[in-house]
């Protein structure tokens, strides 16, 4: 299984102003471009950390999902939420060559905390042998910083002032306490059986 994220988050929908504020930086001075890149950098690492604890996108962006099989004919779990949209499903065979799947064959069930491709018949197409599924689709909970729930972007402040302020030391190694707390809600519980 490979994930790629297809359309990166924009810079202007990163929260800077939220998190300079958060800061308490002062504005006006000769070199706030340069923290600007910075406070950048911050946030998108901060956002990939609260994204991968919780398996929620939460700006809304393309992803590509590669398999080699199915782990189920009639549903493929997806590895994030939520999910908005299936964009495509193509078959690779083994020389590479692509087929476009039938959007009647599947639909999404967009559960919020366990998204999955489902077979609209009885089975999702079947892999050629040596070959290959990319499904490509679209999550998160939308396009703007507004968008997300209070609880994760305020994570994502804590956690990117966290790296901010520790950065002449290397930054903390250890999520603290307010953001682990923050993120506890979001965090997918697994029993066994399946997912």
């Amino acid at each position: 299984m490979t994930l790629t994220e297809i359309t990166p988050i924009p810079a202007a929908a990163l929260p800077l102003a939220e998190l300079r504020a958060h800061l308490r930086l002062s504005s006006g001075f000769a070199d706030e471009a340069t923290q600007d890149a910075l406070l950048e950098q911050y946030l998108r690492a901060a956002i990939a950390v609260v994204e991968g604890r919780v398996a929620r996108a939460l700006f809304l962006r393309g992803y590509s999902l590669r398999l080699s099989r199915w782990r189920d004919s009639c549903g493929q779990p997806l590895p994030l939420a939520p999910v908005a949209a299936i964009d495509s499903v193509t078959l690779l065979d083994a020389g590479g060559a692509e087929g476009l799947v039938d959007p009647a064959r599947y639909r999404l069930d967009a559960d919020g905390w366990r998204p999955r491709l489902e077979a609209a018949g009885s089975a999702l197409p079947t892999i050629p042998s040596g070959g290959a599924v990319v499904i490509a689709f679209s999550a998160g909970f939308g396009a703007q910083w507004s968008d997300i729930p209070a609880d994760l972007r305020q994570a994502v402040l804590l956690l990117a002032a966290q790296s901010y302020e520790g950065r002449e030391a290397g930054g903390s190694p250890e999520m603290g306490f307010g953001v682990a707390a923050l993120l506890e809600r979001w965090r997918d519980l697994r029993l066994g059986g399946r997912a």
